[in-house]
């Protein structure tokens, strides 16, 4: 809990430094210019905060907080910002969970037990058909990159084979 403390003590000391800049700077291009700092950095602030929220509760518990968290920006910034949130939060949470897939190959247990904790039968296979476009990313990243670069050799990845290993574990 201390940790939590000290980021959320350091996110305060950057926004009043902004603040103080906008404040005392001597010309008025220069105060615009750090309040639109100000405004990039909560924006930013906000969006990784999402981010956190949506790792940490999950596709299945987060659809009504994005869908409430959409609609605000929508309000505020407009449909573009919304769509750049909604894109944002969609690759975050699909490559985390397409390295949890390849975890999960690798017979690490600790995908084991995060697919366990969070899916069953229904929201895993839910999951599996809306990123599976980012599973084929993160495979030609982790494998076909190094490849072309290392000349290492190229393991066979098949996303079928281990969501269904995955979809039996999670029917027990």
């Amino acid at each position: 809990m201390k940790e939590y403390l000290w980021l959320a003590l350091i996110i305060v000391l950057i926004f009043v430094l902004i603040l103080a800049g906008a404040v005392f700077s001597p010309s008025f291009s220069e105060q615009m210019s750090y309040l639109e700092l100000f405004i990039t950095m909560g924006s930013l602030l906000f969006v990784f905060s999402v981010l956190v929220v949506a790792a940490t509760l999950g596709f299945s518990s987060f659809a009504i907080f994005m869908t409430l968290m959409a609609t605000i920006i929508i309000v505020i910034f407009g449909v573009e910002a919304a769509l750049l949130l909604v894109g944002i939060v969609y690759c975050m949470w699909g490559f985390i969970f397409a390295m949890q897939l390849l975890l999960f190959e690798h017979r690490t247990e600790a995908a084991k037990e995060w697919f366990v904790s969070r899916y069953t039968h229904r929201s895993f296979l839910m999951e599996y058909r809306f990123f599976y476009p980012l599973l084929g990313m993160v495979y030609l990243l982790l494998e076909y990159l190094p490849h072309f670069i290392y000349k290492d050799n190229i393991s066979t990845f098949r996303p079928a084979d281990i969501a269904a290993r995955i979809d039996s574990m999670l029917k027990r």
